[in-house]
């Protein structure tokens, strides 16, 4: 899934709690081969159509909150690190529901999006080291970026534990937890810009004269090679936008046109308007 992964990684024991998109992208990362979970990996989900569905997967130990009410506590007891990607008005809930089922110094993990560490840590014993992370959407792919974050209790070795199941997913960043909701305007609502120039550009291929088909080839192939000849060239986005653009050329006066529209200001009012979105949700508004 993902060329991040470093070879052969070894991590303990893991609960997954919740199996959503971003649940089953994560558990589909510590699938990888070259990656070993000793003592194995539980996932706990609503439904028992998809929790037979996980308990094909090797090493999977699946359990649905349907079959077993307890399912979640069942998943945490015995587990090193428990990641707790339900959605995020369900948290606090489930928090007080396997706060006594954790082992003293199992690392909890949020992937929720909003839920702070306080809400967690005020939730959990005190023996309890919090996490919080903010992946995106490319993780589902292993082309991930996770913002990740200590808690009040968590040291060096917790956040290690953490950066290691994330990379199996992509790449982490790791940040003070008042950077994360600015963190999240750029990588975690990022693949939504991308989406979005490149579904104007397909609407500028159509009115050339192209077919939705070519038009979809064209534009998605090049941003998916640009990307590519970015990752691998080891240059910046400057240096091979000018290495395309010709002087005089008809490249140059395509970006000059770009360049009047203030694309800085517009990214700047963009993620700020994001942020205080973020801010409004934490507030609870």
């Amino acid at each position: 899934m993902s060329d991040h992964t470093e070879p052969n990684t070894t991590l303990p024991s893991i609960a997954i709690l919740g199996s959503g998109s971003m649940g089953s992208a994560i558990l589909s990362g510590l699938l990888q081969p070259g990656v070993s979970v000793t003592g194995g990996i539980r996932v706990t989900n609503r439904t028992r159509a998809k929790a037979q569905e996980l308990a094909k997967l090797p090493g999977v130990t699946s359990l649905a909150l349907e079959d077993q009410p307890d399912a979640n506590r069942t998943a945490v007891t015995g587990a090193t690190v428990v990641l707790v990607a339900v959605k995020p008005a369900m948290v606090p809930d489930l928090l007080r529901e396997i706060a006594d089922a954790l082992e003293p110094g199992t690392i909890v993990i949020s992937v929720a999006a909003g839920v702070t560490v306080a809400t967690f840590e005020s939730l959990l014993p005190a023996s309890i080291p919090v996490l919080r992370s903010m992946p995106n959407t490319p993780s589902v792919v292993g082309r991930g970026v996770t913002g990740l974050s200590a808690g009040t209790r968590s040291r060096s070795d917790d956040l290690a534990v953490g950066r290691a199941i994330f990379e199996t997913v992509g790449t982490v960043v790791e940040v003070p937890e008042n950077q994360l909701d600015a963190l999240s305007t750029i990588s975690g609502s990022g693949p939504a810009y991308v989406f979005l120039l490149i579904e104007e550009l397909t609407k500028t291929a159509v009115a050339k004269g192209f077919t939705p088909e070519q038009a979809a080839v064209l534009v998605n192939g090049t941003f998916r090679g640009a990307s590519e000849l970015l990752a691998q060239s080891g240059r910046t986005p400057e240096e091979l936008r000018i290495q395309v653009t010709s002087p005089k050329g008809t490249t140059e006066r395509a970006i000059a046109v770009l360049q009047q529209a203030n694309l800085t200001a517009t990214f700047d009012e963009a993620t700020d308007a994001a942020l205080h979105r973020a801010k409004e949700l934490a507030a609870g508004s």
